[in-house]
């Protein structure tokens, strides 16, 4: 067979070890050849491909971070309305089954594909662990080492100086990062999407800890947490991009400053943006990446289209794309009741 490959959305640690597992696979078992496409989605609407071969260049994937495909963002309109030479691309490539690796997105366009009839086999990654119908993606596990590596080195800081700090970690629309940075770093407050916050709350809090005589105050949020409507605090709107998600304007900075103002505590804000992408997958990400990916190559040769491959307890499986892609898997409520018996 001809297999098309390509990595659209946000970079993410255990991309490169998705597409080694694939070549690995598909080419050792079965003699496939594995065309990439660069760029996600863009590379198919412009018919931009590189041959990967099963190689010593390619087994040196495993432990590097970002992916050799590159990646991009593409408007789901622009995309939408692509799909016609999306199909004449693969048909004029000779490309008989597809496995696109991405994030909400690139798997919402995927199952798009496959509701035409192309033959696609998804794979799910996000840091932002958001991907329903699997337990894990990888990329998370990395992002969340990552925050907690940072949490831990802020606390002797805090402590050193008695200050609050604010540390701000991606998550746009689910909280998973913060949550479990916040759990694993030791952090005293964790905001998420899932659950507004009242600042006048989060600043008893901060009284109430430094009352008692401790010497510091973390909060890990969120990007995407937002304060309650009635709290008598609004983040400045930022509009919205190109692809209809909303522009963040620095939760946790704007939320220091309020705290100053109200309790006239010296706040700190530290966001750690894009380091969370960035570097080489722990070995968690690079064994579930390799998993999905050898899952993936044999799901195509099984002919089982439409379908993403996913991590159940230890055990991959598939499930449909359209079921997948439904909607995100968000923080649930008793998992954020768990974290709040450290809060304060």
């Amino acid at each position: 067979m001809r297999i098309g490959v390509l990595t659209g959305g946000g970079d993410c640690p255990g991309l490169n070890a998705v597409i080694r597992a694939v070549v690995r696979t598909a080419n050792g078992r079965y003699g496939d050849a594995i065309v990439g496409f660069e760029d996600g989605w863009r590379g198919l609407l412009e018919n931009r491909k590189i041959p990967i071969h099963n190689d010593d260049r390619t087994d040196r994937l495993l432990t590097k971070g970002g992916t050799m495909l590159g990646t991009a963002r593409t408007n789901p309109d622009v995309l939408r309305a692509g799909l016609p030479r999306i199909q004449q691309t693969l048909d004029d490539n000779g490309i008989e089954a597809l496995i696109p690796i991405g994030g909400e997105g690139t798997l919402t366009a995927a199952s798009w594909l496959a509701d035409e009839g192309v033959p696609v086999v998804g794979v799910p990654k996000t840091i932002d662990n958001d991907i329903d119908c699997t337990d894990v993606t990888f990329g998370h596990d990395t992002a969340l080492s990552i925050a907690t590596e940072a949490i831990d080195r802020l606390h002797t800081t805090a402590e050193s100086h008695q200050r609050v700090m604010l540390v701000e970690v991606m998550g746009r629309h689910a909280g998973w990062i913060a949550l479990n940075s916040g759990i694993a770093a030791g952090a005293h407050l964790t905001l998420v999407p899932e659950e507004p916050f009242e600042v006048a709350q989060v600043c008893a809090m901060i009284k109430s800890r430094f009352q008692r005589g401790e010497k510091s105050f973390i909060c890990v949020v969120a990007e995407g947490a937002h304060p309650a409507p009635d709290s008598g605090f609004a983040l400045r709107e930022g509009g919205i991009d190109e692809f209809g998600h909303e522009r963040f304007t620095g939760v946790a900075q704007q939320l220091g400053s309020e705290i100053e103002r109200r309790i006239g505590k010296e706040v700190r804000t530290t966001v750690l943006g894009h380091i969370q992408r960035g570097g080489s997958p722990t070995p968690y990400d690079r064994i579930l990446a390799t998993r999905f990916g050898v899952h993936a190559a044999e799901a195509v040769h099984a002919g089982h289209f439409g379908q993403m491959v996913a991590l159940h307890g230890t055990t991959i499986g598939l499930v449909p794309l359209s079921e997948a892609t439904k909607q995100l898997k968000r923080v649930p409520p008793e998992r954020l009741s768990e974290a709040s018996a450290f809060f304060g």
